[in-house]
This record gives structure tokens, C-alpha cells and sequence, in this order.
């Protein structure tokens, strides 16, 4: 386990996916966006860089740093 805080992402919806393709919108359901301004964070992983690069004109991104517990 690392020493210092592991990196999360803050990514929060702030545009509707309404008239996007349902697979964008089936990226978002799978981050644990709702509803606009819903705002989740993800381990700063491979993949949930992938799934926010497709859907990253619908959301907005920040890099967090966790304290370990």
C-alpha cells in the first residue's frame, strides 16, 4: 500500500445527456450519474479515464488527493 494518498476523480455531470447516443448515456449510468450537478469519485484508474473520455463533453473532472485511512 502506498505511503502517500491515492488519486481519486471528482467528476460531476453538468450536462444533460439528452439527444446523445444511449451508449454515452450507458457510461454515465455506469459512473453514477443521475441527474444533473450529481457528482461521484472513481479510484484514477485506466478505465474510468476511458469512460470519462467518452462522455467529457458532458462532465467536468478533478483530480482529488485521498489521505490513507
Amino acid at each position: 500500500m502506498k505511503a502517500e494518498g491515492t488519486r481519486r476523480l471528482r467528476i460531476t455531470l453538468v450536462k444533460s445527456p439528452i439527444g446523445y447516443s444511449q451508449r454515452q448515456r450507458r457510461t454515465l449510468r455506469t459512473l453514477g450519474l443521475r441527474h444533473l450537478n450529481d457528482v461521484v469519485e472513481w479510484p484514477d484508474t485506466p478505465v474510468v479515464r476511458g469512460m470519462v473520455a467518452k462522455v467529457s463533453h458532458l462532465v467536468q473532472v478533478e483530480e482529488v488527493e485521498r489521505e490513507a485511512a
